[in-house]
This record gives C-alpha cells, structure tokens and sequence, in this order.
C-alpha cells in the first residue's frame, strides 16, 4: 500500500519510509514546490481558504471560485469542524493589497463518497457556499471548468498554482507560486513503478520530477492549457510521503470533469 500526503497545512507530518500518498495539508509549517512566483493576481480564480484560530485566521488550501458565491476545494480540506473563509484576489498572503475580498463560509458540501480513511478511493473534491457573491473584476474572476469525462492527452501543458511549501519540510510561500506540471497519462501514472492502482481513472497526474505541489496547495487548481485558454482540470489532492517531488510519484489531483454533474447538482 503506498503511502501519501494530503496539501493542506492543518496538523503535524510524520515522513514514511515508504511511498503511501499523504494528504498535503498535514504539515505544522506550511508553496509550490520549484516553479516561479506568479505574475499578481495573474490566476483571478485562485483562492485562500483560511480557518479560523483563536482571533486569528491561518491559510490552509487553496481553491477555485467557480462560480461567484461557490469555491471549489478538496474534500480533506474541508472534512473538519472548524470556522472558515475565503480570501479573493489574494498574491501575497497576510498582506493587504488592496485587491482581496474576504468572504465568510456559509456552508461546505464535501462528496458523499469521501473517505478521509481511505483516500485512493477518491472523491476528494467539496464545495464551499460563500456567505455573500465576490465581485467580479481583472483580479478575482471565474474558473473556466471542463466538459464532462473530458480527459487530457499526456504531456498536455499545466500550471499549478499555490501558497504551498517550497521544497519538503520547507516554510509556506507568502506569495503565489506556479509550477509547470504537464499531464502525465493514466496508463503511465497507475503502472507498476509510478503510482500503480493507487491512482483511479478519477484522478488526474502531472509532474512527476523536480517541480511539485506541496503542503499548503491542496484543493487549488491545476490550470491546464486547452484550445488557447486555461481550464481547471484538477484539484489539487496528494503527493508521496518520499517527498512532494519524488520521481515518478506525480503530483495527484482530483479530475474535475468526472465530478462536474454532482457539482451542478449542489450549486444548481
């Protein structure tokens, strides 16, 4: 059974001696994991999720505002008690720009199938209801999303996007990083030596060498190139305990185009 880390930057990491997928949230210190800090605000749809701790809020995943009072995230962002909200327009964490539009949770709706106990099964997708509707302008707009079942050609160009670690046991990233990560194909992804069946036809594969997500990228988006425009094909869910940039272990998202009519069910 491989092991693996889930991107979110909630609790403490323990690193195993085998590869088993890991949540990237569970780093005590929470960026993307080689890549370049991105050009502000140059990915409108990019959000914080933040929770609230004493009288302070703390980033723990990113997201994507799909539609203006809807955040699309993972489900293991969002599996937990606790009070959240979610800052728009955002480049450099913690500090006012200007731009930002914080945004109180109203609700969470985490698919039914999540199973924070088994999380090669999948379903590591939720939506999060904002209390109010963002305001649309050159900073904060909306994700494009696929059509349903599309999936990419391997080696299909994409960026991930993210406040995550720099580098394993690294420190956040205060400002918004991006990494290119070209799709790696299902049938390479789950082959013997990569992934193997860890990965399901519901999950989508990119990277798998020197650049990575990391804790702190979870539920962002993997903006992938498609007919001359960005489109969120995936959700960013887990990396290999060995590291966030083990070769041959992919950075592993959440394939949105095969949740997109439970989506349309939720948001209506």
């Amino acid at each position: 059974m491989l092991r693996y880390i889930l991107l979110t930057v909630l609790a403490s990491l323990v690193l195993a001696e085998r590869p088993e997928p890991r949540y990237m949230e569970d780093a005590a210190e929470g960026r993307v994991v080689g890549g370049s800090v991105a050009a502000a605000n140059s990915w409108p749809w990019q959000i914080s999720l933040q929770y609230r701790s004493g009288s302070s809020y703390y980033h723990t995943c990113g997201g994507s505002l799909v539609k203006r009072g809807w955040v699309m995230t993972a489900a293991h962002c969002v599996d937990s008690s606790r009070t959240w909200r979610v800052v728009l327009g955002e480049h450099t964490l913690y500090t006012n720009e200007g731009r930002e539009q914080t945004i109180a949770v109203s609700q969470v709706y985490i698919h039914p199938g999540w199973n924070s106990n088994n999380v090669a099964a999948g379903y590591d997708i939720a939506l999060v209801r904002l209390a109010s509707e963002a305001t649309l302008n050159s900073y904060v707009q909306l994700a494009a999303l696929p059509s349903s079942g599309e999936v990419l050609p391997h080696n299909n160009p994409c960026y991930i996007t993210g406040w995550g670690r720099t580098s394993t046991g690294g420190s956040l990233s205060s400002q918004l990083k991006q990494a290119y990560l070209p799709v790696v194909g299902h049938s390479t992804c789950s082959s013997s030596g990569w992934w193997g069946s860890t990965v399901k036809n519901t999950m989508v594969c990119a990277g798998g060498g020197s650049d990575s997500g990391c804790n702190g990228d979870s539920g962002g988006p993997l903006n992938c190139q498609v007919s001359g425009r960005y489109v969120v094909h995936g959700v960013t869910s887990f990396v290999s305990s060995l590291g966030c940039n083990t070769l041959q272990k992919p950075t592993v998202f959440t394939r949105v185009s095969a949740y997109l009519s439970w989506m349309e069910g939720i948001m209506g």
